[in-house]
């Protein structure tokens, strides 16, 4: 997956789901990152993939991406 394909299958957060992420290349213990109430910051001058869940910034990086869920 690429940074565009990323954007694109998040832009259904706006702080009413979850997502969790499964990353590729690390350790079992933090090989699954889940954002509560997860929203997509537009897109920046950085280029950078960003959700919040209001209380801090994560930054995606796409190509470490195994599968995305998002709850309903």
């Amino acid at each position: 997956m690429n940074h565009d394909q990323l954007r694109q299958a998040l832009k259904e957060l706006n702080g009413e789901r979850d997502a969790h992420f499964a990353l590729a290349g690390m350790h079992e213990s933090g090989s699954v990152l889940t954002i509560h109430k997860a929203m997509l910051i537009p897109e920046e001058t950085d280029h950078l993939v960003k959700l919040t869940d209001g209380k801090s910034v994560f930054i995606l990086e796409a190509e470490r991406i195994a599968y995305i869920r998002i709850g309903l």
